[in-house]
């Protein structure tokens, strides 16, 4: 037992040491980038640290695949040089028994990271497009979802406007029944534009068959509406950010996901990238636990075997093809190519097994 907690402790300091230093290469890097951005548009140096510090919980939490395999071979390599591994085998430990303690940490740090991180992220991150939209253009956007389709929210050169449609494309690109509804300074209505179709174009919405009511202007709107069979409203919303959040829901946290799920449904939108964003979200430790498993396959060596920097080379490269398949087959599953338990859980569970194979294999030859 003593042997477990001694491991299982030393993973944990290795996995600290490398978290903290991923975090201050992630911060320089976020400090130039934000600093280029916005050194010329009187964003103060106080406001871009704000903004790096709200940025650093979502790339952290995106390279935490990464922190793991870096912690397993920088385990692994250590007990190699150090001949602990091989006190441990005169002790009658098998490799598996070695990496009993090291697995469950990485498993619960995945589950760690998927329910109190993951919120973190999420609000962050939030945070974060908020206020960057606001210094880059003194506007923001709002985003919601409910059983009357969806609701946006953008800045005008006059005020606000409301976007309500009761249904939408795949991509967020065309927008169906819109209803805009226009607010002034004050936050009086003015204008009330109804079309069939509104596509989103760069810099601006395209309607199709609106019609145009001046809610100000006159006491008898009808009377006064025109109708357009083309007609074009300046935005700074961008189809990226519409299409990130209702099919790629890093704004939604792991713990409002299924509710989204259900609201996204009632509205008539896809719930199919969502899906595959909560699968793949809970199949998160699994993965990790695989990326030790992967450091450990070609590290768990005598350092006297020679070839130490070659194996590593081997692991990191490895670590890399597992993560370019998992993200291909969320590529296929969000396509509708493969199914969304396969596309989340199949590359991490044969990342598992063939990493398994490998440690057999060179354990009993």
């Amino acid at each position: 037992m003593r042997l477990y907690r001694y491991f299982a402790r030393k993973f944990v300091m290795t996995f600290l040491m490398v978290f903290v230093i991923f975090a201050v290469i992630l911060a320089m890097i976020d400090l130039m980038e934000e600093v280029g951005r916005y050194g010329g548009s009187g964003v103060g140096f106080r406001k871009i640290l704000q903004l790096i510090l709200l940025s650093a919980p979502r790339e952290l939490y995106e390279f935490l695949p990464l922190v793991m395999i870096l912690s397993s071979l920088a385990l692994f390599v250590g007990l190699a040089r150090s001949s602990e591994l091989v006190v441990t085998r005169a002790l009658g430990w098998s490799a598996m028994r070695v990496l009993v303690a090291p697995i469950s940490v990485a498993l619960l740090i995945g589950v760690t990271a998927v329910t109190v991180l993951n919120p973190i992220v999420t609000g962050s991150s939030n945070l974060y497009e908020i206020l960057s939209s606001r210094y880059r253009s003194g506007d923001e956007a709002a985003f919601s979802i409910s059983a009357n389709g969806l609701w946006l929210r953008q800045g005008t050169s006059g005020g606000q406007a409301v976007i309500q449609a009761a249904s939408a494309n795949a991509d967020g690109s065309e927008f169906y029944d819109v209803t805009f509804i226009m607010f002034d300074a004050t936050g009086t209505p003015s204008e009330r534009i109804e079309a069939r179709v509104a596509k989103l174009v760069a810099g601006f919405w395209q309607l199709s068959e609106a019609k145009d009511w001046s809610i100000t202007d006159t006491e008898n709107p009808e009377a006064a509406s025109q109708r357009y069979d083309v007609m074009r409203i300046p935005t700074s919303l961008t189809q990226e950010r519409i299409a990130a959040y209702l099919g790629t829901p890093t704004s939604i946290s792991f713990w409002d996901m299924p509710a989204h799920i259900a609201q996204l449904k009632r509205a008539g939108f896809s719930t199919r990238r969502p899906l595959i964003w909560l699968q793949t979200e809970l199949a998160r430790p699994l993965f990790l636990a695989t990326m030790v498993l992967i450091g450990a396959a070609f590290t768990m060596r005598h350092a006297r075997s020679g070839h130490t920097g070659l194996m590593v080379l081997f692991a990191i490269l490895s670590g890399f093809l597992l993560y370019f398949v998992r993200n291909f087959a969320l590529i296929l599953g969000e396509n509708g190519q493969l199914p969304v338990l396969i596309a989340a859980w199949a590359p991490p569970a044969a990342g598992l097994l063939l990493a398994f194979g490998l440690i057999l294999h060179l354990e009993d030859g």
